[in-house]
């Protein structure tokens, strides 16, 4: 916990008390300075312990702590090409979601943390902007378009009470829908909202007035290029993104070739399923058909998308009651389906999952994107649910920081290709176990891992191949059924993230070659719950080291 105790708003989102009234320290010069450590804690690793002279599982945390600390060591070369501010995940809106969604207040003291919080947002954000800044002077600056983004995120945040005449604001009502659970004197309450009105005046406002004067001044420099290629060095850096995002040595070409075949071969599926349904016509006249047929999308209202919210619970309710079917292990924690927030649901992705607190007293969080219904079809409800929900990303995360006897650098560990991979897989799995009944449900479960191999072409696209923005939007607009509203936010989301979008797709594929390997191997002694065992059972790790816990799993069944 030696690390983790320098990070405050990660100890808030583990559930622990502890530096709850500070933010974490945003310099290049602290991030160097963990750096070293990791360097130093890493040396020592290796000359004190022999990894060929540890049981399985320590070495298993050798290694990972090996393969982590060096990602990160070799990664400070990097630091600047982060932008800080961007539609996906800018400090912008981060500092709102994260009071909003991780810190919580059950007494008078996490209330007052909360409001140092507040006062120290000024500092936080001027901290940020100077990172930003650093990094435009070396040429690392984001393309035109994201500023548009930042800048209507600011001004959303700080619209409504205590800044602007109306309802309350989105931060302001969050508090006081916060305090007023508490079992306290109507004089405490009242006190605790004045000094929290009074931080959002003189730390919170200015922080966000002067974010939005900065981001309009780079808005004045910004070009209209794309690519990570523009970037210094914008090979190299793309190169280490793929490394990192996939945990493995694919090439860009390999990587856009790969995509390119899977697209093929989803769309002689899908052809299957028009014929199912007897559609006449070609596959783009099908896609334009599920598009905007008004059939298949919920009322663009506050019914349709409380409607929304309700039936995605029941597929989760449902999953959760089949899952013994295919697991072992199954998650302790509670799982909450909403929508995206007003102040960040224009920008935001179409749907994601927060993890809950390792105490239990936070939920995994799927949140689903609902502010334009035409964007979220009822035909891909049901895997988007499976994906972020059950058994996807929160059975994944909840049950590796619900794991014992390994460190905790494991269980929250980062391996991209891992987590979406099994993201991805989890959309496949039900399909085997009998659902996705309605065509429809099939063909956006299609959908859905379509979007994930278009992916490969359109980031390898736009980063190795020099493809515009609009160039990408286009590729998926002819490829894939989704809405245009989808194909430019997806663009924009790649472009801010090089290499991310194509860790799903191969992170899927290698789960199912192991599992294709395991029952060659096995035959009948196959058992696809102790697959998922082998799997889920170590944390998340790289694509090699899953294959060989899967090599692990195959040995061990042999000999029953």
């Amino acid at each position: 916990m030696e690390g983790v105790s320098k990070y405050p708003e990660f100890l808030t989102t583990l559930g622990m008390k502890q530096d709850s009234d500070k933010w974490n320290n945003p310099s290049k010069s602290f991030a160097l300075e963990q750096i070293d450590k990791t360097r130093r804690d890493l040396e020592h690793m290796r000359k004190t312990f022999d990894v060929t002279k540890l049981d399985a599982d320590h070495a298993l945390s050798y290694r990972l702590f090996e393969i982590q600390s060096e990602q990160e060591i070799n990664g400070a070369k990097w630091w600047d090409y982060g932008y800080t501010f961007n539609q996906m995940f800018g400090k912008q809106s981060g500092i709102p979601a994260f009071l909003i969604n991780r810190h919580r207040i059950r007494d008078i003291s996490d209330a007052k943390a909360y409001i140092a919080r507040l006062n120290g947002v000024k500092a936080y954000m001027d901290a940020h902007i100077k990172n930003e800044k650093a990094s435009a002077a070396k040429g690392i600056q984001p393309p035109l378009y994201v500023y548009a983004h930042v800048i209507r995120d600011a001004e959303n945040i700080i619209k409504g009470e205590p800044f602007t005449d109306g309802k309350l604001s989105t931060i302001l009502a969050d508090f006081k829908k916060k305090i007023d659970k508490l079992d306290i004197s109507d004089k405490e309450r009242e006190g605790l909202y004045v000094d929290a009105v009074a931080a959002l005046n003189t730390s919170f406002k200015p922080a966000y007035e002067n974010l939005i004067s900065e981001m309009k001044s780079m808005q004045a420099k910004a070009s209209t290029d794309d690519g990570a290629w523009k970037l210094p060095d914008g090979g190299d850096y793309y190169a280490s993104r793929l490394q990192e995002m996939t945990t493995t040595d694919m090439s860009a070409e390999a990587i856009h070739a790969l995509g390119l075949s899977e697209v093929d071969r989803i769309h002689a599926e899908m052809r299957e399923i028009m014929a199912k349904v007897e559609f006449e016509g070609s596959l783009q006249d099908f896609f334009e058909f599920t598009r905007t047929d008004k059939q298949f999308f919920k009322a663009e209202n506050d019914l349709g998308r409380a409607a929304y919210l309700q039936e995605a619970t029941v597929f989760i309710d449902d999953m959760k009651l089949r899952l013994p079917e295919v697991f072992n292990r199954l998650p302790k924690a509670k799982l909450d389906v909403r929508a995206v927030e007003a102040f960040r649901e224009k920008a935001a992705g179409k749907a994601f999952y927060n993890r809950p607190a390792p105490d239990g007293s936070r939920p995994g969080i799927y949140y689903a994107n609902l502010y334009r219904m035409d964007a979220m079809p009822v035909y891909q409800m049901e895997a988007l649910a499976y994906h972020e929900g059950i058994p996807g990303h929160h059975m994944q995360l909840s049950i590796s920081q619900e794991l014992e006897g390994i460190p905790s650098f494991r269980k929250y560990g980062r391996f991209t290709a891992y987590s979406e991979g099994w993201g991805l897989y989890s959309e496949y799995l039900p399909k085997e176990m009998g659902l996705y009944a309605d065509p429809y449900s099939d063909f956006g479960r299609l959908a859905m891992e379509l979007w994930r191999a278009a992916r490969l072409v359109v980031d390898t696209g736009l980063h190795e191949k020099k493809w515009s923005r609009e160039k990408a939007i286009e590729y998926l607009m002819v490829n894939t059924p989704n809405p245009e509203s989808d194909a430019i936010k997806a663009i924009e989301r790649y472009i801010v993230m090089p290499g991310q979008a194509t860790a799903y797709k191969i992170g899927m594929n290698k789960i199912l070659e192991l599992r294709e390997n395991a029952k060659t191997e096995l035959g009948e002694d196959f058992d696809i719950r102790d697959f998922h065992d082998a799997i889920l059972a170590t944390g998340p790790v790289p694509l090699n080291i899953m294959e060989e816990q899967v090599d692990v799993y195959i040995a061990r069944a042999s000999v029953k």
